[in-house]
């Protein structure tokens, strides 16, 4: 049945009468139960057939074709969408042929991808090609582009090249991941803000989701030693018999809040760095919007430091020691003055370049082995292959800042002792290290990676039920 729904895509030219006929004919393919209407499940099962596996496809162009809002694509609807959907695509198609010989080759592909600011090799922009390409020209021409893209929602080059993105959704509690990038197109319709709610509000869930299992790596962070060896369940009992069930959720509600203005602050210093990194009117290279992203995350790290370290005294606290977090806060700055509010931060900074450094790197060299290996039919990995290239690298990140977190959270966590006995970071670390070995600075490690999937499962879900809450279809 793929043959034939070919062939009836490759006769329905552009707008003129043979299209409407072509049209029926799909149309009634696509109406397996014949009752004049095409829903949500019968175009999915036509998407399936025909190779299109995309998340949320048949929905979007259902509810984009849907104009009496019954929840299914009429005839005319279902025309009307095609149409437009087509004039759209003759426009991105007609953008991408640079030369206008009426084909797409490898050149303009990378050029029309350059001036997005993405930098793909050769090899990928063939790649791309070969999927698009039926009759091996290694050229693409309007029929071609057109079959690949009618039943497709994505229409113009940005959500087509989306697919790869580096999918920032994934809050798996430590927000030190480059931004998200927004088209123009986003930043004008207000695209963008709804987004940053919906990460948001995927990172809150998610982050109180895996709360139990963060309380238990900052204990045994702080806590454990040699001499005083805590397991993962020794710590579970150890706060379950302190102060009950609902002790494990112990600084959740600091962690919870700092998402808003930190996200905020990382959005707004981004663009700011990548306006200030990058001449007028040039794209932006990928070194400069790694640094760019890197310098926002430690502007916006700067700004809410005092709600970590707030964070980490309120996730250790004694059933009662604190009424909550302005007694927490106006307790330390009694007893230890400000600079209590930034114990920490230099260990804390020095980790951000690294972690994002080697998530980044992993990311684009899983990314690139799959493309090169598996991308058979289409660029398009799937969820599971973005998300676990996502786990991996932010894993991979974490392992190689993770000593520095936990000398971070030593840092924070100690509460007024005398002046004189204020390690400095290097100190503490050397001490860690003379008592309990390298393997001292990966305590708690065990916790930390246990919540790796289950927060990004839970953000991606969240996030994806918010998009379509809020209207936005990517």
């Amino acid at each position: 049945s793929l043959r034939t729904l070919r062939t009836l895509l490759s006769n329905a030219r552009c707008w003129d009468a043979d299209s409407e006929r072509s049209y029926q004919d799909l149309f009634e393919r696509l109406d397996t139960n014949k009752d004049g209407k095409v829903d949500v499940a019968e175009l999915r099962e036509g998407l399936k057939a025909m190779g299109i596996f995309r998340q949320g496809a048949a929905q979007k162009i259902v509810s984009s074709g849907d104009q009496n809002k019954d929840g299914c694509l009429d005839f005319n609807e279902f025309t009307k969408y095609l149409k437009e959907h087509e004039k759209k695509l003759w426009l991105t198609f007609k953008s991408l042929d640079k030369n206008d010989d009426g084909r797409i080759d490898s050149s303009e592909i990378q050029q029309s991808l350059a001036e997005l600011g993405i930098d793909v090799s050769r090899e990928d922009t063939l790649k791309i090609l070969q999927s698009m390409d039926i009759d091996g020209t290694m050229m693409v021409d309007w029929n071609e582009w057109r079959e690949h893209f009618l039943l497709c929602p994505a229409h113009n080059l940005e959500e087509i090249i989306r697919y790869w993105k580096h999918s920032s959704v994934l809050d798996i509690g430590d927000s030190i991941a480059i931004p998200d990038e927004f088209t123009e197109e986003e930043k004008s319709t207000g695209g963008w803000w709804k987004q940053l709610v919906a990460g948001a509000v995927a990172g809150a869930v998610s982050r109180t989701g895996t709360a139990p299992l963060d309380r238990v790596k900052v204990f045994m962070q702080v806590h454990s030693s040699k001499a005083n060896q805590i397991s993962l369940l020794g710590g579970f009992k150890q706060m379950i018999v302190e102060g009950g069930v609902t002790s494990l959720w112990r600084g959740n509600g600091i962690n919870v809040l700092k998402i808003a203005p930190e996200t905020a602050i990382k959005f707004m210093a981004y663009e700011q760095y990548k306006r200030l990194l990058s001449s007028e009117g040039a794209k932006i290279e990928t070194h400069q919007r790694f640094l760019a992203g890197s310098l926002a995350g430690a502007t916006a790290q700067t700004a809410i430091y005092p709600m970590e370290v707030l964070k980490t005294r309120l996730t250790l606290r004694k059933t009662g020691q604190y009424a909550g977090m302005f007694d927490c806060a106006k307790k330390i700055l009694r007893k230890e003055g400000v600079k209590a509010f930034y114990k920490g931060y230099v260990p804390n900074l020095l980790g951000i370049l690294p972690y994002a450094g080697i998530d980044l790197a992993v990311y684009e060299t899983l990314k690139n082995t799959w493309l090169a290996h598996y991308a058979t039919d289409s660029a398009n990995p799937g969820v599971l292959v973005l998300l676990g290239c996502g786990t991996i690298s932010s894993t991979c990140g974490q392992l190689a800042s993770y000593p520095l977190a936990l000398v971070r959270t030593r840092m924070q966590a100690q509460a007024s002792l005398e002046p004189s006995n204020q390690p400095s970071m290097s100190s503490l670390m050397k001490k860690i290290v003379a008592k309990d070995g390298v393997f001292g600075l990966y305590r708690g490690i065990l916790p930390n990676f246990m919540k790796v999937i289950p927060a990004v499962s839970i953000s991606y879900v969240v996030y994806e039920y918010m998009k379509s809450g809020l209207g936005i279809s990517k």
